[in-house]
């Protein structure tokens, strides 16, 4: 049996970055060989020497929202928490609200003064609620306005700069998380990579918060991920595809461009374009389709990102890496620094 404890590594809150370098590549690199183990330390603009003329970087052009609303319930003005999840049509979302058990369905909140409001429609099975938003004008703008990112509960510093928790290529909106891998990389450092060689291709995955929740069940196999949609588009399939069949390798930018391209393969390892919802649940024992290597920040114990990180690189490798970024002070979480796993 694959146990939850079997993830678990003693973190010093310290090192869980609260801010954002003020130049993106400047991060720490930690490379890790899969294959040996072995540990090295660079700075993240150094990701180009390791990456060939014939290679292929996948990221993922996700955009987040800034989906964390701070309002009031009408009537009693308590306060209220309303993260928005998913869109399930125009103005209907499902939603994380806190404090959740006073919000039964009929319950209406205010946001900004009443320019935007939301009725509670009903309670999923998951203590989600299904909401519907009234205002006038446009939604979206609304959001902007109003609108927090909704950065991780660890994250305690607010944040300055909202383009900060925001990959420079983000392009489709709805993510309620960043794919925090991308932070890393600046126009310059992808236009220095491209004049490599190295094809740089875009997938869409929209993070929810479900790629974050913790595992529960002491068996790993008993978790279950929430679904995600996401998007191949039949150029940057055909890329991908290319480049593997020529034998170079694929480099995927995090965790969710990884989980992207293994969803959109088939048994034989061919990207096939389109749009789905995912629920792949990656950890040791899994047999990678198309993934070579991965850059990827610095992940939560016992979560279920180390755990993909531990099925590409092996438990132990991962363990002993994280360890010795543990003792060089790297910085942790999606503010944190990164590593190169190939």
């Amino acid at each position: 049996m694959l146990a939850k404890s079997d993830f678990y590594f003693e973190l010093p809150p310290e090192l869980i970055a609260q801010d954002p370098l003020e130049n993106r590549c400047a991060s720490r690199l930690l490379v890790l060989e899969k294959d040996t183990g072995a540990v090295s330390h660079h700075t993240f603009s150094e990701i180009v020497d390791y990456l060939n003329p014939g290679d292929c970087l996948v990221l993922n052009d996700t955009k987040v929202i800034p989906a964390r609303l701070l309002g009031e319930k009408e009537g009693t003005g308590a306060h209220v928490e309303l993260l928005l999840l998913k869109r399930m049509e125009k103005d209907v979302w499902e939603t994380l609200v806190k404090p959740g058990k006073k919000c039964r369905p009929g319950t209406k909140l205010s946001f900004g003064g009443g320019l935007l409001t939301a009725e509670i429609l009903d309670v999923l099975e998951d203590g989600n609620r299904l909401v519907r938003f009234s205002y006038q004008g446009i939604f979206e703008e609304l959001l902007d306005r109003l609108g927090e990112m909704p950065l991780p509960p660890y994250i305690t510093h607010r944040l300055k700069d909202k383009a900060r928790y925001q990959t420079v290529y983000a392009r489709y909106e709805g993510s309620a998380a960043a794919p925090t891998a991308g932070l890393h990389f600046t126009e310059e450092l992808l236009e220095q990579i491209r004049k490599k060689g190295v094809q740089v291709v875009f997938v869409t995955l929209h993070v929810g918060l479900g790629t974050f929740r913790p595992v529960k069940e002491e068996n790993i196999l008993e978790h279950h991920m929430h679904a995600e949609c996401y998007r191949v588009s039949p150029e940057a399939a055909e890329a991908v595809n290319r480049v593997k069949a020529a034998g170079g390798k694929i480099f995927c930018v995090g965790t969710t461009a990884c989980r992207t391209l293994e969803s959109a393969a088939d048994e034989s390892g061919r990207v096939q374009p389109g749009e789905g919802s995912t629920e792949i649940f990656i950890y040791p024992g899994y047999r990678f389709k198309v993934l070579d290597g991965l850059i990827t920040n610095f992940h939560l114990p016992e979560s279920t990102l180390v755990m993909l990180v531990s099925a590409l690189a092996g438990r132990e490798n991962v363990l002993n890496a994280y360890q010795e970024a543990i003792r060089e002070r790297y910085r942790f979480f999606s503010f944190g620094d990164a590593m190169l796993i190939h």
